[in-house]
């Protein structure tokens, strides 16, 4: 199992990981975490529907991140829409946006920090090795699965990544190219989020 994820028996999935892999997929998650930033009703604890009610943003965030996280929900596949049309889209996204975007980031803040506390309750392996075996239940594998695929969409908006055919030039990069890092991050994650759904296949 060390290195991708395997079904566990009655559901669920395993997975090996050093520590090196803990911290970095920790850290990572807490970055996308700051990234996404507090609920609107983070100052009203006392107030549970607060959230609830808010109105989210109606423009698309300025991050190129954010934008990759929460895109558009309306735009033309085809080509570049007419005046006309280019208005009708803009209004369209910014009322679907004003009443999604607050539970989109609750979502994806809810399995980021699922992915946090998983990896902190994981106890270390007694051998001394650095390694542990961290071991999900069907409902913790959805929110795993999630927040992997949030981080390479974040990485890949940092690395511009639009399509597979950039995703074949990285394989390529030198390693004293800075992005390389950051390169071996995104591929990796990759092979967790890919054998992670196969578990979760039927």
């Amino acid at each position: 199992m060390p290195g991708h994820f395997e079904p566990l028996p009655g559901g669920g999935a395993a997975v090996a990981l050093d520590d090196v892999e803990i911290s970095i997929i920790r850290s990572l998650a807490v970055q996308l975490l700051e990234l996404i930033g507090p609920g609107p009703a983070e100052d009203a604890p006392d107030d549970p529907l607060a959230e609830l009610f808010a109105d989210g943003p109606t423009e698309p965030p300025a991050d190129p991140v954010l934008r990759r996280l929460f895109p558009d929900a309306y735009t033309d596949p085809e080509g570049t829409p007419g005046p006309k049309e280019a208005d009708e889209q803009k209004e369209h996204s910014a009322e679907f946006r004003r009443y999604t975007e607050n539970d989109l980031r609750a979502g994806k803040r809810e399995n980021a920090l699922a992915v946090v506390r998983s990896l902190d309750a994981l106890a270390l392996d007694a051998s001394g090795d650095g390694g542990a075996v961290l071991e999900l239940t069907p409902q913790d594998s959805r929110q795993w699965l999630g927040a992997l695929n949030d981080l390479r969409l974040a990485i890949g908006a940092r690395l511009d990544i639009g399509d597979e055919d950039d995703t074949d030039v990285l394989y390529r990069l030198p390693d004293d190219d800075p992005r390389k890092p950051m390169v071996m991050a995104y591929l990796w994650l990759g092979g967790l989020q890919e054998t992670l759904v196969t578990t979760l296949m039927p």
